[in-house]
């Protein structure tokens, strides 16, 4: 009985600083960077903690990951752009027709879903799938294979064709889903 005042001071101490943390790991978590390219008409707002990273696309507008996905494969926010003919433009189903084509070369591809969107006011396709990427292709090193979940935005602008891609480890894919929504919801076209 004689510990009682000192133990309650110490536990309003400790709850104090939970709840500080807390705090604090909310406004890390909620900062955001916007990017804005100079190259094609296009900005959008990621996550602050997201880094870029290198993609073996043929020089994406923006490719950014997630540093913090407990997996060997990092959320990607991937956007990729490409002219479009203004005098003979092609429909929305032939861009989705094309783009699933293209994926099919992924390891384990299996088309998931897809519907019509709405991204800064542009009629879309959003489409997912599934596809395995070995994170860790190192001789002698010992990984799993990862399961990817790809959620894919197919826009088209006036003149340009807009490809808005969030790849996540399966097991991530709930808790990175309204992340997503947020990014989507912040984009902005000409």
């Amino acid at each position: 009985m004689r510990y009682l005042r000192k133990d309650v001071g110490v536990a309003a101490i400790v709850i104090v600083c939970l709840l500080l943390g807390l705090l604090l790991w909310q406004v890390v978590d909620s900062r955001s960077k916007t990017f804005a390219s100079q190259d094609v008409p296009l900005s959008l707002t990621y996550p602050a903690q997201w880094l870029p990273a290198e993609s073996l696309l043929d020089a994406p507008v923006l490719k950014v990951e997630d540093p913090t996905t407990p997996s060997g494969f990092k959320t990607t926010l991937t956007v990729e752009s490409r002219e479009l003919d203004p005098a003979d433009p092609p429909t929305l189903q032939t861009l989705l027709d094309r783009r699933v084509e293209q994926r099919q070369t992924l390891t384990g591809y299996h088309f998931l879903s897809n519907s019509d969107a709405t991204v800064a006011g542009q009629k879309g396709v959003q489409y997912q799938y599934a596809y395995v990427v070995q994170p860790v292709d190192e001789p002698r090193r010992a990984s799993l294979p990862v399961v990817v979940i790809a959620r894919e935005y197919i826009v088209v602008g006036p003149d340009r064709t807009y490809y808005i891609t969030v790849a996540t480890p399966h097991s991530e894919a709930e808790r990175i889903g309204p992340k997503v929504e947020q990014i989507i919801q912040s984009v902005r076209l000409p």
